[in-house]
């Protein structure tokens, strides 16, 4: 927490003259407790705080964002369509390995946002939808929980997912005069996270939000990309190992979805038919730069996940 020493006033003129990582230096705090300060402050004075070096020519998501694991974790989970309301058995213990494992960077692999009332799917007779607001501050709050378990020096990067497009689509169609408008992008409502259409690990791990579908997409991925491939979109939760000649197999990983399946934001869209999904997340771990074999966290019930054959509380 930023010391009572700087008052609210002195604390937005600052962030306004010199910036998030400068100010968590002056005052002697990390930069997370600046961002979160940050966060309380625009909603208690309805007032966006701007760094002066954001740059709103070059805020859409960067094609690829390259980082080297030599060795360590890495976590990869995503599809949280978060609506208000209780967090999910499968984002509480995404907190809590970020916390325990001290991944060297944990990737947010697509749709944190829903986009319920802004789908270009019609309406499902009068049911009920959060607003686009309700689901931004949902959003914040799940990720800044996120970002708070994550040891210092963690990368934070979000691939960005279909649903979170729907946020710049419907604005870029509505108003597209409004480009470069703080705001106008989904991104800034999330100044912790750096978003791109993937991240590359090591220059052989391949982390998007999706490449094809249906039951055998991860197996496609990697035969299309000649890499190993980890998604989401499918909420399916699996390993494909694809060999070659090669000496150590190629993976396709499908990182499943930190939402509950049966849900609210899927039941009426699915029409409560059987859904090939289950709720969960990959730890992937790296030696000598290469992927050992990728491992899940599948959710056992509604206090409990299953990892390495024991059941771990959450």
């Amino acid at each position: 927490m930023v010391g009572p020493a700087c008052t609210d006033d002195q604390f937005m003129a600052l962030f306004d003259k010199i910036g998030a990582t400068k100010l968590s230096v002056k005052l002697g705090v990390n930069e997370r407790s600046v961002y979160a300060r940050r966060r309380r402050l625009e909603a208690k004075y309805s007032l966006p705080l701007q760094a002066p070096s954001r740059d709103y020519s070059r805020m859409e998501n960067t094609a690829r964002l390259h980082i080297e694991v030599p060795d360590g974790v890495v976590l990869v989970g995503g599809d949280g369509h978060y609506w208000p309301g209780k967090a999910s058995t499968a984002h509480r213990a995404f907190v809590k390995f970020a916390k325990d494992l001290k991944p060297k960077a944990i990737l947010y692999n697509g749709d944190a946002f829903d986009g319920a009332a802004i789908s270009r799917h019609p309406t499902i007779g009068w049911e009920s939808q959060p607003s686009v607001i309700e689901e931004i501050e949902a959003s914040q709050l799940r990720l800044g929980e996120i970002e708070q378990a994550s040891p210092r020096g963690c990368k934070l990067i979000w691939p960005a997912g279909n649903h979170d497009l729907r946020y710049e689509t419907i604005l870029a169609t509505k108003v597209p005069e409004f480009r470069k408008v703080s705001g106008f992008h989904l991104k800034d409502s999330f100044p912790a996270w750096k978003t791109a259409w993937s991240c590359w690990i090591n220059g052989k791990v391949v982390v998007k939000h999706r490449i094809n579908g249906g039951a055998h997409a991860t197996y496609n991925n990697v035969k299309k990309a000649g890499m190993s491939v980890v998604t989401n979109h499918l909420h399916a939760l699996k390993v494909t190992p694809v060999s070659d000649y090669r000496d150590r197999p190629l993976f396709g990983v499908d990182c499943g979805t930190l939402a509950d399946p049966n849900g609210p934001q899927f039941v009426h869209y699915s029409e409560d038919n059987p859904k090939d999904h289950r709720s969960g997340f990959a730890v992937l771990t790296f030696r000598r730069g290469e992927l050992l074999w990728p491992e899940l966290v599948h959710v056992f019930d509604e206090k409990h996940v299953e990892f390495r054959g024991s059941l771990i509380r959450c």
